[in-house]
Parts: C-alpha cells; structure tokens; sequence
C-alpha cells in the first residue's frame, strides 16, 4: 500500500497530496475547493482541538459561538479589516429557491426573496463579535472579557489544497477584550506563547516566534505576533497567529466602559486563531516516503496490536493475552487498537498502519506467546525488536516519550541546519535557489524593498524573530542601513 506513494525527493507536492488522500485524512468534496475531513484525520484534529481547548481554558479562556453570517454593514465597519478579506468573501443575497417554470425540476432563486441587506459568510468573526461585545460591555468590572469559539470560516480560495487551503477551514478565533493597551498585549504575547508551546510539546515541530511586517499584518491590527515552522520541502509554513488590535474595533463599533475613574474609554484588543492548516505542518514536518509519521502526543492510536494465528483457537488464546496488555495500556493513558480483522492478512494491516503513521505497532503470535515476547516495531525509525511481555506496558510508554521526544530533535535540527546568515542579495538568491529554509538577512524596514524582493525571488518576510538582538548591518537589496536582521522565506 505505501510503496505506491511517490517520493518526496521526486515531487514533493505530489507526495503530499497522494499522502492525505491514501493516509484516509481528507479528501476533496462535491463542492469545489473544499474537503471532507475523514474520521482518521478528524481524530487527529480532535486530539489537537481537546489539547488546545484544555490550554486555553487554563488561561481564563472560555468558548462562546457567534453567527456564521455577518451583515454586510457591520463587515464593512472596520475599513481595514473589511478591506482585507473583501476579495475573499462569499455572500448571501437571496433566502429562497422556487421551481424554474423554464426548466421543469430545476430549481432557480427567488427574484422576491432578496435580502434587504445582504450577508457575509464570515471569513474572521471580528465584525460579528465586536458588534455584540458593545452589548456585553459597560464597565471595568467586565474587563477582561477573553472569549474563544471553534468555529468553520469561509475564504473563497482559487487555488486549493488539502487542509492548506480550502475555500472552508475550521479552526478557533480567540476574541478579548482588556482595560489597558499592557493587558492586551501581554495578551497577544500569552497566546502566542500557548501556539509555540502547543506546537513545540505536542505536534513534535520546533518553531521561531517572531512579530509581521506592516503589509504581512492581519487586517485591522496594530501588531501580528507569529510562529513560523519550517517543512522538510524548506519551505516556511505560519503555524499560528495571535493579534494585537489596538483599539480599532473598539472605535468602529463603539465599544466603551466607565473605567475605575468615572471616564468613558474604548477597551483594547486581541484576536488569534489556528486552523486545520496545523494538519498539513504536522504532514510535512514528520513524514516519510512510506507514508505519515505521527508523534505520540496526537496520535489517534499509539500502538496497535496486529494478531498472527492459525483459526479462532488460536486467536481466542492470543486475544486473552491482549486484552491484559491493552488494560495496563489503558491504565497508563496510553491509546491501542486491537486490530484483529479477519479481511485482512497481517502484512496488509502492517502497511496500512505504517502509511496511517501509527507510532508503535505489536505483532503477536503462537511462538510469541510460547516464548513470553512481542515483535515491537517503530514508526519513526521503522526498526524492529522483540521484547518481553513482562514490563511492556513501562517500556512502551517511556519508549512513546523518547519517540515524541526524537521527532522533536530531528524537525530542529533540520530547521537550525537550514537557517542561514547572508550579507548580500547573490547570497541572498543562492540559499533559496539551492539550500532554502530561512534566510536570515538585514532589512531596511520598508515596504517598497519587502515587495521588491517578494517579486523579485517569490521570498517574504515570514517573521521579525522576538529573540534576535540589534545589529547594525545593511539592507540585502538596497544596501541602506538596518538595525537587525529578519527571516525571509518561501512559504505555503
């Protein structure tokens, strides 16, 4: 099964594609430029969804939902925001379809049915939100109001791939609201601090926090915070982004509160988010030519017990011994499938769990049971051992922590190999066109040379790292002066 995926070396965007679709993830729909997440892939942006939902509450977070539409007047209340999103947006104009007397069983829209004003599918709930925070709002004593929902947002995307762009994603928007402009961003800065860790300590992939450029801003925020993951392609993938928004959603919708002093003022700002788009980062940061390669920590399974026997006399005596093994599994929060399907002889389960990336995989049979061992094999480094059933549940779970732990190791050091210094732009276009991965170059701070270089290489900024100190040094392209490097990149 996995040995027809084409390699990465050959065509790396292929194998992706072939990837998603052969790994059971997701697949495209009926719709155009959408897709139906499969149970196995869903069950992998559950694991991320329940871990993430966990850390926001530990925040003070708590979820709320908002409308799917958002009136066209409100959208267009933030000029910015609205602005921004405008070419993305799909809209609602009419709320009715009637039979189509020139086309007996077609149906066509209602020309009386038309919306007195018309609607947006909402492509960020800043707008819909803000709106209703001017209702909840009305002192300091409701401050700070931190909300977040899970939601699906629409984004008319031309050009679409599985889970890194389709035309509808889902993924969360955080919405909060704060007394002072410290609070909100201590705010922004918490939150992409909670993506950075959520993505260092559970998908297993190293990123770079850092802050946008003015024109690589979210639309209508004063600050966008980042983090930024480099693939195997080295190609740069935005991971998450959490936003300072100043107080313009504030003015645009009148949002204000009696402040401690008696004085009427507009509240402050953030909204961040990530999306399925974290299912491709995990794809492309870990796996492999034979097929998905999981970290443990977002597993759906972490092990899967594969039976090898002769008739059902064989197999009671093996599934007694199982059933022990997966109850101290259990015991010890671990995840195992029993996969005792008599459909499929076992080097088909044995492919098929290999290309679904299941970290560890138990084969057990009549010799093994004699001898008193399991057949252990990983996923990540594909090797093979026996082991004893006495202390395989210890040894299976240390051995899923040093796995988590080593995909961790290998994604970094590929991305700290693959982040380089230049001075000049002939260096500058040589990193890209034969190593990629981060360019860490000086900048000098204008729009016109981001565009340039952008145009001229296809390169953007993809963050103003939070950790690099001030270097006097000169810009790349233009050789003006810069105060600090930046990392450019190509990016999905």
């Amino acid at each position: 099964m996995s040995k027809n995926l084409t390699s990465r070396s050959e065509d790396y965007s292929k194998w992706y594609n072939e990837l998603v679709v052969k790994a059971d993830l997701a697949q495209n729909s009926a719709v155009r430029g959408c897709m139906v997440i499969k149970p196995y892939g869903y069950a992998i942006w559950e694991k991320m969804q329940a871990e993430l939902d966990r850390m926001f509450k530990e925040t003070g977070h708590q979820n709320a939902y908002f409308p799917l539409f958002v009136p066209k007047s409100l959208f267009e209340a933030e000029e910015k925001n609205a602005e921004g999103f405008a070419k993305e947006c799909a809209v609602v104009t009419h709320y009715r379809l009637q039979n189509d007397p020139d086309n007996p069983g077609k149906l066509r829209v209602d020309p009386e049915a038309k919306l007195e004003e018309e609607l947006v599918v909402r492509p960020t709930s800043e707008a819909i939100i803000w709106s209703t925070y001017k209702g909840w709002i009305q002192s300091y004593r409701d401050l700070p109001l931190l909300i977040n929902q899970w939601a699906n947002v629409v984004r008319w995307e031309m050009r679409t791939r599985l889970f890194l762009r389709t035309a509808e994603f889902l993924w969360q928007e955080g919405h909060t609201a704060h007394a002072t402009k410290a609070e909100a961003i201590t705010e922004a800065e918490l939150m992409n601090n909670v993506y950075a860790d959520f993505a260092e300590n559970f998908m297993a992939i190293p990123v770079i926090k850092g802050t946008k450029t003015e024109s690589e801003r979210f639309a209508g925020a004063d600050e966008t915070y980042c983090i930024e993951a480099l693939m195997q392609d080295g190609k740069a993938l935005q991971a998450g982004t959490s936003h300072f928004l100043g107080q313009n959603f504030a003015k645009a919708f009148d949002v204000k509160f009696a402040s401690s002093e008696g004085t009427q003022e507009y509240v402050w700002a953030t909204s961040w988010g990530v999306s399925t788009r974290l299912m491709g980062a995990l794809i492309m940061t870990h796996s492999d030519d034979q097929g998905l390669v999981l970290p443990p920590n977002l597993a759906p399974n972490q092990v899967v017990i594969v039976p090898i026997y002769k008739g059902a006399e064989q197999l009671e005596e093996l599934s007694a011994t199982v059933q022990g093994i997966m109850k101290n599994l259990r015991a010890l929060g671990v995840t195992v499938k029993y996969d005792d399907r008599d459909t499929y002889r076992p080097g088909a389960k044995f492919a098929q769990h290999e290309l679904q990336g299941v970290p560890l995989r138990i084969a057990i049979g009549a010799r093994d049971l004699a001898n008193g061992t399991v057949e252990l094999a990983r996923r990540d480094t594909l090797t093979k051992e026996s082991i004893a059933l006495e202390g395989l549940e210890q040894h299976i779970k240390a051995l899923l922590e040093e796995i988590q732990q080593s995909l961790f190791d290998k994604s970094k050091s590929y991305r700290d190999d693959h982040i380089t210094a230049v001075d000049t732009f002939d260096e500058f276009k040589k990193v890209l066109k034969n190593k990629g991965g981060f360019i860490s170059a000086h900048w000098d701070g204008t729009s016109e040379t981001e565009e340039k270089i952008k145009e001229l290489t296809k390169a953007t900024i993809r963050c103003i790292p939070m950790d690099y100190k001030e270097e006097e040094g000169k810009c790349v392209l233009t050789g003006n002066s810069s105060s600090r490097r930046v990392l450019f990149a190509k990016a999905y």
